[in-house]
């Protein structure tokens, strides 16, 4: 029982960071290129909206997948547009893209749908399932990791592997390959990116065209793999959590993945402790458990935020010199 306990502990734990993961190396690929991106929050949810409705409509997961990237990226150029072009406020513009997201989704879903903002749920055929289902049953046998491993890794779906092995592609992008040198440097010194006859717009057009693609993964995650239907705000803080782990994680892929796992470990043991009677305390409010990852994001937030070093030109406009 104890081996499956914490099997089924290190699941939730991968299921619950998927999209955070997914939504934190989105802002740390715009970040690293000088452009603040408040908007992860509302690029999810609206992505998340798209995969659902045209789950529900076309019944077809790659068109979900596809419409859910096509929104955010539309929705990252937006920021772009406002904010690399036009030199726009960055925080501003990605509240706005918050702000529009939450009312947005709700309008498209009760003029299209007429179901309280939701959408209709997407058929068993539309939803991502495990990847090898009958890999955990095999591995019950083995004494000991047997049962650990078949619930911990061996029951997930394309898009939780997806999460973790983009972690050590994104470090390989930017750390080892011209293109993540230009991204960096641009995030520090555009000028000097500028002097190279390094165009310093089109690196962080492409760096938020990238922003874009990770966050239709994490708003479809929640459709198609956590949920059967979109709601009403139904990421419920999960951008800001993928921000406060980037800035914990120090602007780094690594780091912004073990932040992101303690965030799924809060989430999973918020689930679990639901209902549990301790000695000394007795039975703990939900509304306490449940406020566990928040709270550890505003303690994260404030004790990190003066620590952790920002890449130099972040959230400073480029100004071309003539």
């Amino acid at each position: 029982m104890d081996e499956v306990f914490v099997g089924e502990m290190i699941a939730s734990t991968l299921r619950l960071s998927t999209p955070l993961i997914f939504c934190a190396l989105a802002g740390l690929l715009s970040e690293r290129s000088g452009v603040v991106d408040i908007g992860l929050e509302g690029k999810m949810l609206f992505a998340a909206f798209a995969a659902g409705a045209t789950g529900a409509v076309y019944g077809s997961t790659m068109l979900a997948v596809l419409a859910a990237m096509l929104v955010a990226t539309a929705l990252s150029w937006l920021h772009g547009l406002a904010c690399v072009s036009h030199r726009g406020d960055q925080v501003v513009s990605g509240v706005a893209i918050n702000i529009v997201a939450a009312g947005m989704t709700v309008v498209l879903g009760v003029a299209w749908f007429a179901q309280g903002g939701q959408t209709p749920p997407v058929s068993a055929a539309v939803r991502i399932t495990a990847l090898f289902p009958g890999a955990a049953g095999s591995l019950q046998s083995v004494p000991l990791l047997g049962p650990v491993l078949a619930h911990a890794l061996f029951g997930h779906n394309a898009m939780v592997y997806l999460a973790v092995l983009l972690v050590p592609a994104v470090w390989w992008l930017l750390f080892r390959t011209r293109f993540g040198l230009r991204l960096r440097a641009v995030g520090e010194n555009p000028q000097m990116v500028d002097a190279a006859g390094v165009s310093v717009q089109r690196l962080r057009y492409t760096a938020l065209t990238l922003n874009g693609i990770l966050c239709g993964l994490a708003g479809s995650y929640l459709v198609l793999a956590q949920n059967a239907s979109f709601s009403q705000n139904m990421t419920a803080g999960r951008g800001f959590m993928a921000l406060a782990a980037l800035i914990f994680g120090r602007w780094h892929p690594l780091g912004a993945l073990w932040a992101c796992l303690l965030f799924g470990f809060l989430d999973a043991a918020a689930i679990r402790l639901q209902g549990v009677k301790f000695a000394a305390i007795g039975e703990v409010p939900v509304q306490a458990i449940q406020a566990l990852p928040y709270v550890l994001t505003v303690v994260l937030l404030a004790g990190f935020i003066g620590k952790a070093v920002a890449p130099k030109a972040l959230g400073r406009p480029y100004v071309k010199e003539s």
